[in-house]
């Protein structure tokens, strides 16, 4: 899951950003309105955390700019202002869920995924290749019922792969997905994690290379 945090203050958006990235997605972050606008238009972002009180571009204006341009990212608007008209506008403007500050980490990162899972065609809550079961929500995967230990960037490459039900993955569309704007477009990160990915599960090998084009499982 690719997360764009849209907060102007660096402690909060900081921590948010750090707490995300445990849960094992891949999070950019933008201090002002304007330079989210421009992140959430040049990546697919499944999920934007908008705080609506922006510098330099209105949260209300990267929303309806949004929802507009990009109708499939999924917008979490955050303020200070925690009141039922509040939460009426927006959502008028084309957010799709509405969180009061002050939050709890916990209530962020579950309405964070159920937006995630808005998106797409719908899956189960526990992805299975085999004998290999993938809980997302819990963060665990196990092969023939033991538990496999994964660091959290083989176990997003997992989730993305069993995601796509035995379709290709090419290795650009792991990067937009798992890693965030930081990465070096031309690094080899991830045939190196898909290496450890496989070496981890054991055999006989779940993950496949398909030449020329990706993986899949």
């Amino acid at each position: 899951m690719r997360v764009l945090i849209a907060e102007d203050e660096p402690r909060v958006g900081d921590a948010v950003a750090r707490g995300l990235r445990r849960e094992g997605m891949a999070v950019d972050l933008a201090r002002d309105g304007a330079a989210a606008l421009r992140k959430a238009l040049a990546a697919p972002y499944d999920v934007v955390v908008l705080d609506r009180d922006l510098p330099e571009l209105h949260g209300d204006d990267v929303c309806r700019a949004l929802a507009a341009e990009r109708p499939g990212t999924k917008v979490l608007m955050l303020t200070a202002a925690g009141g039922v008209d509040d939460l009426v506008d927006g959502l008028a403007l084309g957010a799709d869920d509405y969180l009061p500050k002050p939050f709890r980490f916990a209530e962020l990162v579950a309405r964070t995924r159920a937006l995630a899972r808005r998106n797409g065609a719908p899956r189960p809550p526990v992805l299975t290749a085999g004998d290999v079961e993938l809980d997302p929500a819990r963060r665990a995967v196990t092969r023939a019922g033991r538990t496999v230990e994964l660091a959290p960037k083989e176990l997003a490459v997992l989730e993305v792969l069993m995601g796509a039900a035995g379709t290709v993955v090419g290795p650009d569309e792991l990067l937009e997905k798992v890693w965030d704007e930081g990465i070096d477009p031309f690094t080899n990160t991830v045939r190196m994690t898909v290496m450890t990915l496989r070496r981890k599960l054991g055999d006989p090998p779940v993950i496949h290379t398909v030449r020329g084009a990706g993986y899949r499982v």
